[in-house]
């Protein structure tokens, strides 16, 4: 446990080359293979294109998938995801922990969303998964994913998606991206490649309302990602008619990843609601 609350602590600004040290970029894989209860299962050719697979020992409530955090950036891995996938397994849920290109890896805007979208329809194409509920969940950068995720099938040019997402769970999520140009050192320009006003698809704040519920959980003392950008997505979304709601908990950016706290445990009672 102290090496799992070391990662997440790395995902700060302040802890970049310390991360970087600890959890280098996950190795490549051309396939499906094995490790203990965890399946690799590649969703294309790039090293970043794959996710790990974590069944229940029992019946599955349904499929969450995972998308870490890390400002987008190829410093952060699927590794941040390992602990809340095993955490979800044991609540009975199927994890789907994914990984994506990121910027410096051959991520960024449609790199990465790109990813994500092909990501989640690999799902189809596993064997003995209930697809009637797909949930989204992701921390920070992986928060906006999961939340533009659920309403992609909306935009080009994903339309042809093939899993629908029928909810997201967003984690201290950088939801507003115009409200975010001064987050992670300039980490939302450096991932569009430009300024916001030039992707109003990638933000999803300006894709409200979605069709699918959005759930909120934010740490109060988060000052990486501040409960603002929940704040106002969730007031957007609401005032469009959409079903979108914010837990705050206390804590700060990583409490949210963190299973030992009681804020991953409101995490869970949010998807058993789901």
């Amino acid at each position: 446990m102290h090496r799992r609350r070391f990662l997440s602590l790395g995902a700060a600004a302040v802890g970049t080359a310390a991360l970087a040290a600890c959890s280098g970029p996950s190795a490549p894989t051309s396939g499906g293979g094995s490790m203990g209860d965890m399946e690799r299962i590649a969703y294309g050719s790039d090293p970043s294109q794959f996710a790990e697979l974590t069944r229940p020992s029992g019946a599955s409530r349904g499929v969450v998938v995972v998308i870490h955090g890390g400002f987008w950036r190829a410093q952060y891995d699927l590794s941040l995801g390992r602990p809340l996938a095993a955490s979800l397994a044991e609540e009975g849920w199927t994890a789907w922990n994914l990984e994506y290109r990121r910027v410096g890896n051959g991520g960024g805007w449609p790199q990465t969303p790109d990813d994500v979208s092909a990501g989640i329809d690999k799902l189809a194409e596993v064997d003995g998964l209930n697809l009637s509920r797909v949930v989204t969940l992701g921390h920070s950068a992986g928060g906006h994913l999961a939340v533009w995720a659920a309403g992609r099938q909306r935009l080009q040019p994903w339309t042809d998606a093939k899993v629908p997402v029928t909810a997201a769970v967003s984690q201290a999520g950088v939801l507003d991206l115009a409200g975010a140009a001064s987050l992670g050192a300039g980490a939302v320009e450096a991932f569009l490649g430009r300024p916001v006003d030039q992707v109003p698809d990638a933000d999803p704040t300006g894709q409200v309302p979605l069709d699918v519920p959005v759930r909120c959980v934010h740490g109060r003392d988060d000052s990486t990602v501040p409960i603002s950008q929940s704040e106002a997505y969730v007031a957007a979304a609401t005032d469009a008619g959409a079903d979108a709601t914010l837990t705050p908990v206390d804590g700060d950016h990583f409490v949210v990843i963190d299973p030992r706290s009681e804020a991953w445990a409101t995490t869970v009672r949010l998807l058993a609601d789901l």
